[in-house]
């Protein structure tokens, strides 16, 4: 007797879940929010995106910057942006990953809009009543129809949830790492900008000692533009990798994670009937 009350009653909870969730499919409690969030998240990738490629533009002029200076008249060509090499190649697989993330934004935007149509919503009522009712019956849903309710489950609910989860994952743990990251990455092009070395030449007239007065400080300030090159390169790595990271975690990893979490977990509880021997 104690087993079929449990019983009775873990069936009355599975006929309240699904009457929530059928009315959850027609009210869209989440659509909304996973729908701004959306938009926050691929607003977030467009403008990574606009500065990943302002940053590959300074890169590639300051790589075709030549400086030209003549220690006692023997004529010496340097190149400083070459320093910037590694940085360029990163950030054009950089720029590459941001259109994807955008890309990702916009088909969860549309998947949200699918799951959201009233198609999705009556044929998700119409399997989970047929389900229901076997369920009051104490019969044993058909495998069939357990699988259409799960996957209509997850067409209406997992893209909203998934975007909800991995949206507050994002502002919990990654969203400070995100604005400073984003910062730096955006001040580094005008850092480097800013120390592209002028490719000035003395002139003809300048006679030897001029010419010699004149490349000292000009040697010396090149040699500081390559540490400081160097520095903002070294800086701008590190930033640049960890918005990889994150835009990785929040549209690939965590969304896959989440899925199949939700995906595990509805499949659990709509077949569990299944496993129950009838009182």
């Amino acid at each position: 007797m104690k087993t079929t009350g449990v019983q009775l009653l873990q069936r009355l909870a599975l006929a309240v879940l699904v009457a929530v969730m059928v009315a959850c499919s027609w009210l869209a409690p989440l659509d909304a929010t996973a729908d701004r969030q959306v938009d926050a998240g691929l607003k977030r990738a467009l403008l990574t995106f606009a500065t990943a490629r302002a940053l590959n533009a300074v890169i590639s002029v300051v790589q075709g910057t030549e400086v030209a200076i003549e220690p006692a008249g023997v004529g010496v060509v340097l190149t400083p942006g070459q320093v910037l090499d590694p940085v360029n190649d990163l950030v054009e697989q950089f720029s590459n990953l941001m259109l994807m993330a955008s890309v990702s934004f916009g088909v969860q935007k549309v998947l949200i809009s699918i799951g959201a149509h009233w198609v999705a919503s009556l044929l998700l009522s119409i399997a989970a009543l047929g389900w229901a009712l076997f369920l009051f019956r104490r019969e044993a849903a058909p495998a069939w129809l357990t699988r259409i309710l799960v996957i209509l489950l997850m067409t209406r609910f997992a893209v909203p949830v998934v975007t909800i989860g991995a949206d507050g994952l994002f502002r919990t743990f990654m969203a400070a790492d995100y604005q400073s990251s984003q910062q730096v990455i955006d001040t580094a092009s005008g850092n480097l900008a800013s120390l592209n070395p002028p490719a000035a030449v003395p002139s003809e007239s300048q006679g030897m000692l001029e010419k010699f007065k004149g490349w000292l400080p000009q040697s010396g300030d090149v040699k500081a533009r390559f540490e400081q090159l160097k520095q903002v390169a070294e800086r701008a790595i590190e930033h640049i990798i960890k918005l990889m990271v994150i835009f990785l975690l929040q549209t690939l990893l965590l969304p896959l994670l989440l899925l199949w979490v939700l995906y595990g977990v509805a499949r659990r509880t709509f077949e569990w009937p299944a496993r129950v021997p009838r009182a």
